[in-house]
């Protein structure tokens, strides 16, 4: 009996594994920091809960500089102790990267959201639900087992669901919360359906191990192998707005709080395409022959889609500019798509094009909406006709604003833009998916027209007949009283909050930085991220 009971302490023994806690560092910090402040929330009197914005401010910081130690090597926890080489958390250049665009992102998010959170929203939830979901966020592209992949990403997404919904008594943000929650859960679903038919015919969750079984799964498994490999896409396909399942994102990115859509639109999207890379180039490339030429399909039915609804916004209809600003997103995603369909034909090293394109869209677009978010301010409607002589008004931010467009639209000076868009387009065409190249050039050219006829207004004079219909000229507001809020669409220029000033600045510095040094982004198009 001595014998059974040691051996049974040497197995139990064996089952205990150190944690590398400078590995899970940046995800843990945020979701530290999300508890601090739900505390913090009940304690402090209405008057100090500006405090919870500049704690959750700190609190990312902290979590981005976490990442330092991290950004050479690969460092992993949580593995079989059968098999050391799988395991559930892995922080190598991939992981490293997202996870400070992701971060970066949520902070950018805080800067945006401060003043809001101050008067429109209930403080201690916002902040809570925003650093829940980022933690979220940094762990999903660290994760190495579908298990922890699908915790992570619900763990990003379900806070997102009550983020979009949080202005109270707000009909369109009510309704955007609905089918946000709806489409996602539907999605969610079919993606753990896919899930569960992956693991009955491999018997593993772990990506390394799921690479190998794939290979050699037995004939009678096959088609639910293949089966299991097309509903996981499919998933995550939602997650990354890909056509037809983007559906939700204007309705979405309109009723949100402007910080929420700019979130959704940068960090909702690179945890989708995380989670897209890590599955098909990590776990599925024994059915490469399945999803490359499905992704190759989305890629051009999405970007076509997105910039074909852009065209169509109208000027003058509430809330264009942030609708003009979705649809983008759906353009961009499909040109995101491009490098992750081409690893199927031609290698893994491939999909550095989509986060080295990735890095640029997430600067400029998170940008952009820093400018929408200072113009909401005077004008919440948020048309494009609003923007009319925004550099007569506020020209570093029209200037900014104009910048980021053009990046974009793949314009100089945005030379970034520029060259992420050249990186994607010969990653298609090194993969012999000419097609794609050729549908992914008409399209960028298609999406200049609105890009270009953004950045005109901005510069257009703000008097004008048009403008006396549509929002009232400045001069005439005094005049104009029988026009009620009309005459009032330009009142007197509010002060910028400084941390709406601070994201605008710090995001225009990033593209500018880029435009100038564009390898610090195209560097990741050129080296092996796994």
């Amino acid at each position: 009996m001595t014998p059974d009971v040691t051996t049974a302490a040497a197995g139990t023994a064996s089952l205990v594994q150190s944690v590398d806690w400078v590995a899970i560092a940046p995800p843990l910090i945020t979701a530290a920091v999300a508890l601090v402040v739900l505390l913090a929330d009940l304690f402090l009197p209405p008057r100090r809960k500006p405090l919870l914005g500049w704690i959750t401010v700190a609190g990312l910081v902290a979590a981005l500089a976490s990442l330092v130690p991290l950004r050479t090597g690969s460092r992993s926890t949580f593995c079989l102790t059968a098999n050391p080489d799988a395991c559930s958390y892995t922080v190598d250049q991939f992981a490293f990267v997202i996870q400070a665009l992701v971060l970066g992102g949520a902070l950018l998010t805080a800067l945006l959201a401060m003043k809001d959170a101050e008067e429109n929203l209930p403080a201690g939830e916002f902040w809570f639900l925003l650093l829940s979901s980022a933690a979220g966020a940094a762990l999903l592209p660290a994760s190495r087992d579908l298990a922890t992949l699908v915790v992570a990403l619900e763990v990003a997404s379900l806070p997102a669901f009550a983020l979009v919904g949080l202005k109270r008594g707000d009909r369109l943000s009510s309704e955007a919360a609905l089918k946000f929650f709806l489409s996602s859960v539907t999605a969610t679903a079919v993606m753990l359906l896919g899930v569960s038919f992956v693991y009955a015919a491999t018997g593993t969750l772990h990506l390394t191990e799921l690479a190998t079984k794939l290979a050699t799964v037995p004939g009678q498994l096959e088609t639910v192998a293949e089966a299991g490999v097309v509903l996981t896409l499919v998933g995550f396909a939602f997650k990354t707005a890909a056509a037809p399942f983007h559906f939700w994102v204007p309705d979405t990115y309109v009723g949100a709080p402007l910080p929420i859509a700019a979130y959704l639109s940068v960090v909702g999207k690179a945890v989708g395409f995380s989670g897209l890379i890590l599955v098909t180039v990590v776990a599925f490339p024994a059915y490469a022959d399945v999803w490359g030429p499905a992704l190759a399909v989305l890629a051009a039915l999405t970007m076509t889609i997105g910039n074909a609804a852009a065209l169509r916004q109208s000027a003058a209809r509430a809330h264009s500019a942030v609708r003009l600003l979705a649809w983008s997103s759906v353009g961009q995603a499909g040109y995101l798509l491009v490098p992750i369909a081409a690893a199927a034909y031609s290698g893994d090293n491939k999909v550095g094009a989509t986060v080295a394109y990735a890095l640029m869209y997430a600067v400029v677009n998170l940008g952009a909406f820093a400018v929408a978010a200072l113009v909401a301010r005077s004008r919440p409607l948020n048309r494009l006709t609003d923007y009319r002589g925004l550099y007569a008004e506020r020209p570093l931010a029209a200037l900014a604003l104009a910048f980021f467009l053009l990046c974009l639209a793949g314009l100089p000076p945005g030379i970034i833009g520029l060259f992420a868009k050249v990186t994607v387009f010969s990653a298609a065409v090194d993969a012999g998916l000419g097609w794609l190249a050729v549908v992914m050039a008409v399209n960028v050219v298609v999406a200049l027209y609105y890009y270009l006829r953004w950045t005109a207004i901005l510069f257009r004079s703000p008097e004008g007949a048009e403008e006396a219909e549509e929002s009232g000229p400045a001069g005439s507001a005094g005049s104009a009283g029988s026009a009620g809020g009309t005459a009032a669409a330009r009142p007197v220029r509010p002060r910028v909050p400084v941390p709406l000033a601070v994201a605008i600045g710090l995001t225009a510095a990033a593209g500018v930085v880029l435009s100038g040094l564009p390898q610090l982004a195209l560097h990741f198009a050129t080296v092996t991220l796994f």
